[in-house]
């Protein structure tokens, strides 16, 4: 006895649909239609891998080629160095693979969507690959400030590390960072947050940038206020928005394990959560604050999702090594995901002041002419403060702050050796960030030399330094005081050299 006649009654088992069909044959056909679109599916991927091969092999024939057409001709082909990023296009969205066309499958069989929960600890799963992953209502926001002082003289006020090509693949931090989160949200859902002198280098960077979706702010006012400036103006817009914060110049790895923690923050964050991303260690670092995980909240649609027992400030190595052999922490990237209403009701319980003023000038902004007025007269008055300390910490402290433990690679990269750790180098030899022709050494380990004047540097017998040449300033440091250079930024300021910064 086959199984529908075990569970259907006799006269439907031997029945037939309206269409003529019994339902033992319809079911045959959706499950022979859902093999066959697997089948394409898998098909999909082996060509996408073979094309990712082809690229790798084209990519090094090219580069091949270019050096022994240097060298032929007795001239040197320069690599592009780090600081003079290029200004390509951003992605632009494409169409659906044609594998996947709803016309190729049957409509019974198209599947729903599916929430992929971020692949963690005791609810680790399989992460199901995704043809779709636009959210819905979901708004990206990336705050583009900050000067980068821990890389000066590479990173400058007018040119901050945000807007360098520091892995030399040809894209700045920004726009790594646009590619990554464009799935999410399209260019229609994507903002980004900036003072005065960045706007037209941006715009020149990630031309599918809308006008309307960059929001300028007269002053650095640090986290708080430039993602409160883009959730009051976002809830104005959309009350029902949810959106996500990330710093333009960070680097991730591990893309699918990124996007799917961002969706499981969405899911979360629907709760009313304040929802942020914990990133997995991979050692005791004092340069990053540290999240302390609490209870798991045992929401089906984010199975790995937890509570925020507390946020830690940035520790000293002894007490970073304990935080990590607990298990019990994760690195605080600064991650939000939040309803954009929900933030500002945060403001207006921990920082009124700000909330109020948020709330004026997001309620002119569609007025330029106006916005501009009540931007002059309100945004002096903000306090400048982190949004750690604004709202995650104390609304931790009542619960509502839960954390995403998540999987992917992370780097604020904050100093040059951070940065060194993200450089190509062959065995015992300096990371070179620009043409490495312009790099002779000589029983010489470790270290970062950014060749950014076009001079030859030579170094002999000297280990793990810092050297950044650039035309107008040179910074010679070790990797170990690397965490210092805002200092000699400060010096600098004092003495006088103020254009150089």
């Amino acid at each position: 006895m086959s199984y529908f006649s075990s569970v259907l009654p006799p006269q439907q088992t031997q029945g037939a649909t309206s269409n003529g069909l019994s339902i033992e044959t319809m079911f045959a056909q959706i499950l022979g239609a859902v093999q066959k679109s697997q089948a394409e599916i898998a098909e999909l991927r082996q060509e996408c891998a073979d094309l990712r091969h082809v690229n790798v092999s084209l990519e090094r024939q090219i580069r091949d080629g270019l050096q022994q057409n240097g060298s032929s001709n007795g001239s040197r082909i320069p690599a592009t160095p780090g600081f003079m990023t290029p200004v390509p296009g951003s992605p632009q969205l494409r169409a659906k693979s044609p594998f996947l066309s709803p016309h190729s499958i049957p409509t019974l069989v198209s599947p729903p969507t599916v929430h992929v929960p971020s692949p963690l600890g005791d609810n680790a799963i399989s992460v199901v690959p995704c043809a779709q992953r636009s959210i819905p209502g979901f708004y990206v926001v990336i705050p583009a400030g900050g000067a980068g002082t821990r890389l000066w003289p590479l990173s400058r006020e007018d040119h901050p590390k945000f807007l360098l090509d520091l892995t030399l693949k040809g894209r700045s931090l920004i726009q790594a960072t646009w590619d990554r989160l464009l799935p999410l949200s399209s260019s229609l859902r994507t903002t980004v947050v900036a003072g005065p002198a960045h706007v037209k280098s941006i715009h020149e960077q990630l031309p599918d940038l809308l006008a309307d979706n960059l929001f300028c702010e007269p002053g650095p006012k640090d986290s708080m206020a430039a993602i409160g400036l883009a959730a009051a103006v976002l809830a104005k817009r959309d009350p029902d928005a949810i959106i996500g914060s990330f710093a333009a110049d960070h680097m991730i790895s591990g893309d699918d394990a990124f996007l799917s923690a961002i969706a499981e923050a969405v899911e979360v964050a629907k709760k009313d959560y304040l929802v942020t991303i914990g990133i997995a260690p991979s050692h005791p670092s004092t340069g990053f604050g540290y999240i302390r995980l609490g209870d798991k909240l045992g929401m089906r649609e984010a199975p790995n999702a937890r509570l925020v027992s507390s946020f830690k400030e940035k520790p000293d190595a002894r007490t970073a090594a304990a935080y990590i052999g607990t298990g019990n922490y994760r690195w605080n990237a600064g991650m939000f995901v939040t309803k954009a209403t929900a933030l500002m009701n945060l403001l207006k319980d921990y920082k009124p002041e700000m909330y109020v003023g948020l709330q004026k000038i997001a309620n002119v902004w569609a007025d330029e002419a106006q916005r501009q007025a009540i931007l002059t007269e309100v945004w002096p008055t903000l306090e400048k403060i982190a949004i750690d300390n604004a709202v995650a910490e104390p609304a931790a402290a009542e619960g509502k702050v839960a954390v995403v433990p998540a999987t992917f690679g992370w780097d604020d990269v904050g100093d040059f050796s951070s940065l060194a750790d993200l450089l190509p180098a062959e065995s015992n030899q300096p990371r070179v960030l620009g043409d490495s022709n312009l790099v002779l050494t000589e029983q010489v380990a470790g270290g970062i030399v950014v060749p950014g004047s076009g001079r030859l540097i030579t170094c002999l017998g000297v280990d793990d330094l810092v050297i950044v040449d650039m035309p107008d300033t040179l910074l010679v440091t070790t990797r170990a005081r690397s965490q210092e250079v805002k200092r000699l930024v400060k010096k600098c300021r004092d003495a006088g050299w103020k254009t150089l910064l």
